[in-house]
């Protein structure tokens, strides 16, 4: 199909699973389709075949139970080849829900490829306030359910890497935030997004560095016993949220 775009800048691994079924979910939704996109680490290098999702997201006119269930054996086909389920929105959602999901449609339109139809992102604006409040209640609330978990399981001395790691991946896209409410374009790269934040705001980017490249599961950190590790993981994120909420 000639209307589908862009996807010559796409890695070859990526562009031969992805042709096929644009061209299937175009035909299944054309008269209810306004735009699709591709985000997330598909769009650059940082994509790994095999491992990495194919993210994509399709604006709708409407969404309905069954303007979803057409496309439900397409997606299913799409799953084993990596491809996650579309994010379908419709343009009124994404119209009205800017002070709702800040973050998550900041990530989107710093980090997308339009493939096809109208490219709705490039012209989202969102207030500052919505997303300040917004990394403040995310950083805030996961200090308290990591000190609650920690609680609960601490006790059996395992898990809790498990349980730090899952939070920083979580808190990620807050971190590319706070450099936004500082009119600081965030870096593509985690590495030099935590170095950046520990030039504007002092964090101690080496902890977070060696969260990132910690590979193993053995209740350690950079050869720290993980129980000190989350001692400083969690003054960090403390002192991010006063930061924020001195903002």
């Amino acid at each position: 199909m000639d209307n589908i775009t862009n996807l010559e800048k796409l890695n070859p691994v990526v562009k031969k699973v992805l042709r096929p079924y644009l061209e299937n979910f175009i035909r299944l939704n054309a008269d209810n389709l306004l735009s699709l996109m591709l985000y997330g680490s598909a769009t650059g290098e940082d994509f790994v075949a095999g491992v990495s999702d194919i993210n994509i997201l399709a604006v709708f006119k409407r969404v309905r139970l069954e303007d979803l269930k057409k496309n439900l054996k397409l997606i299913a086909g799409g799953r084993r080849k990596n491809i996650s389920a579309p994010l379908i929105l419709s343009r009124a959602h994404i119209d009205t829900s800017k002070d709702t999901f800040p973050i998550e449609f900041l990530e989107i339109k710093d980090n997308y490829l339009l493939l096809y139809g109208e490219d709705i992102f490039s012209g989202i604006v969102i207030d500052q306030k919505y997303l300040r409040l917004f990394c403040e209640e995310q950083l805030k609330g996961k200090l308290i359910r990591i000190r609650q978990t920690y609680l609960e399981k601490g006790l059996k001395k395992k898990g809790i890497e498990a349980i730090l790691k899952r939070s920083f991946n979580s808190l990620f896209p807050v971190f590319r935030s706070l450099l936004r409410l500082k009119d600081i374009t965030p870096p593509a790269h985690k590495e030099k997004v935590v170095v950046r934040l520990e030039e504007v705001f002092g964090i101690k980017a080496e902890l977070f560095i060696a969260l990132l490249r910690d590979k193993k599961n053995d209740e350690k950190i950079s050869g720290r016993d993980i129980e000190l590790f989350l001692k400083d993981y969690l003054e960090e994120i403390e002192k991010m949220a006063y930061i924020i909420d001195r903002l």
